[in-house]
């Protein structure tokens, strides 16, 4: 008999839950839970043996019965425990219906997954942790920390170090705040923040550079990057919703994928039982901490909206999302769409994402597209965005084309933290039906900026928009409509020279118009506020 405890690491769970003890023993294969919540799980030498020369695990190996009633979510985080300590794919039973209960239980997964056409009914109106992910895509590279860098600055090309091959390096300064928010949303901001690649003598990823001068250093990790592909296919999944109560108490309950060079491949992930109250997701998707993750062929839901009281002490609708980018670089959407109307109001916008470089929608039908702290270079093309649209702040080159936008603006960049963009928009061979054709006044670049409030850094425009091809469908206008603006109203009050920011904005230099017309017939006109947006170049060919 052989007998050892494998400790797997998650940020949801704690040190009980996060074990598996494997025995040996000439009984039954199956799963349980121990006195202290670990899970044990027995393997027979003849199933074990059986399970290697077959090349593959499945779930029922460990006794999950897909019935759709029996919670079977010890099998399911059993299989993979083994096939993770064996380096064997996971094949989902033919025909099943797995159900998850609200049990706290991850299932870590090392190797290749395939969930095939089985269902999975993931159960959240009682569930013992909310931040415990259901699947966990994690890599058995560890991070450590990174010795004699202290200083950073941007662009910086090389970082003295000498690493065990590419590299993910996360580098943080706690006693310099960003992103100090500002709404009813608002709060004190966040330890100044970057993500960024480097190969094993550490150079810089040069399309994913280091965006900001960090005079001191008071964090800075390594974490290596998996060079193998992991792959992740199929699969039907069903969130039975939270009955929580309506506050910010996000529900984690999800894939989680904090592996680099992952592939999820024609998955489904549908919601039913929202009600008139609930509590916020934070994304079916979560992925953080990670590089080159490509989502295709994969089918979401944008979950219902629902209100509570903010931080300034007035209602706020709660971001709910089915999609979280974190702290990732190459991460990509194709051919991915949501099964709800992504022009309905009354569900939240999929995705929200902070702190990630080179995003990327191609070929998705999704309700919208946001970077809220931050993104770094973003490409959506082949695409179409609902009532929400784009909003994002950032840096870098921004890249809209061959899409259909039907939200509020073209582009809104996001007031909350300072409508800035540190970079260009370039936007190609495109179509913008304003707020999905209601009657509306038009504008293409969204956004507020007043110009008292303190972000943690300098707020830019973006330093050149070039709009090659648009469309605008602006055929249902408002009486008096004098046509589409470039830039919206960013700020009422400032309408001569005596008013004075003391937070100055940088103002776009040069709007670059080719081929830009109307449905109203109306011409593009600069804004509402001509003397805010006074000096700004505009050339059209």
């Amino acid at each position: 008999m052989w007998c050892c405890l494998l400790a797997i690491a998650t940020l949801a769970q704690g040190q009980t839950a996060s074990q598996v003890v494997f025995t040996s023993q000439n009984q039954k294969t199956q799963a349980s839970t121990g006195k202290n919540g670990e899970l044990q799980v027995n393997v027979s030498p003849k199933d074990a043996q059986a399970f290697k020369t077959r090349g593959w695990v499945k779930y029922s190996d460990f006794g999950a019965l897909g019935d759709g009633k029996t919670d079977d979510m010890n099998a399911i985080a059993a299989a993979h425990a083994f096939a993770n300590q064996q380096k064997l794919p996971v094949k989902a039973d033919e025909g099943a219906t797995y159900y998850i209960s609200g049990k706290e239980r991850t299932a870590v997964i090392r190797t290749d997954t395939d969930f095939g056409k089985a269902a999975f009914i993931i159960d959240d109106v009682d569930v013992e942790n909310r931040n415990a992910s259901v699947f966990e895509v994690s890599s058995s590279l560890k991070s450590f920390p990174l010795k004699g860098v202290t200083s950073l600055k941007r662009n910086q090309k090389k970082i003295d170090a000498t690493l065990p091959g590419p590299c993910l390096i996360t580098v943080t300064n706690s006693n310099v705040k960003h992103y100090i928010r500002y709404g009813l949303n608002q709060n004190n901001g966040v330890s100044q923040t970057d993500i960024f690649m480097v190969d094993k003598n550490g150079k810089v990823d040069m399309d994913a550079p280091i965006i900001w001068d960090f005079d001191q250093i008071t964090e800075i990790s390594a974490l290596p990057i998996d060079e193998k592909p992991l792959k992740i296919t199929g699969g039907r999944f069903t969130t039975i919703a939270n009955q929580a109560e309506s506050k910010y108490t996000y529900y984690q309950r999800n894939i989680q994928i904090r592996r680099s060079n992952v592939l999820v491949d024609g998955l489904e992930h549908h919601i039913t039982g929202e009600g008139d109250h609930g509590a916020p997701y934070g994304g079916f998707f979560s992925i953080r901490d990670c590089a080159y993750v490509t989502v295709r062929n994969t089918i979401l839901t944008g979950h219902k909206t629902y209100s509570t009281i903010g931080a300034a002490g007035k209602p706020v609708s709660m971001g709910s999302y089915d999609i979280s980018p974190n702290r990732a670089v190459n991460v990509s959407f194709i051919n991915c769409s949501q099964t709800n109307d992504i022009n309905d109001r009354t569900y939240w916008g999929i995705l929200g994402s902070n702190f990630c470089k080179n995003m990327l929608y191609d070929s998705c039908v999704f309700s919208r597209f946001d970077a809220h702290m931050g993104v770094a270079n973003a490409t959506i093309r082949n695409s179409t965005l609902g009532h929400m649209g784009i909003n994002a702040i950032g840096s870098g080159t921004f890249l809209v084309e061959n899409s259909t936008i039907r939200g509020g603006t073209l582009i809104n960049l996001r007031s909350d933290y300072g409508s800035t963009w540190q970079g260009e928009f370039v936007i190609r061979n495109c179509t913008f039906v304003p707020s999905g054709g209601r009657p509306v006044t038009a504008s293409l670049i969204g956004g507020s900026y007043s110009g008292q409030h303190d972000f943690g850094y300098t707020a830019y425009m973006p330093e050149r928009i070039t709009i090659e091809n648009l469309k605008i469908d602006d055929s249902n206008h408002p009486e008096n409509y004098q046509g589409p603006a470039i830039f919206a109203n960013f700020n009422p009050q400032m309408k001569d020279e005596s008013y004075k920011e003391q937070f100055p904005y940088v103002i776009t230099k040069e709007v670059v118009l080719k081929n830009v017309t109307t449905a109203s017939g109306k011409p593009l006109r600069i804004s509402d506020n001509s003397f805010m947006f006074r000096d700004v170049k505009v050339v059209t060919k």
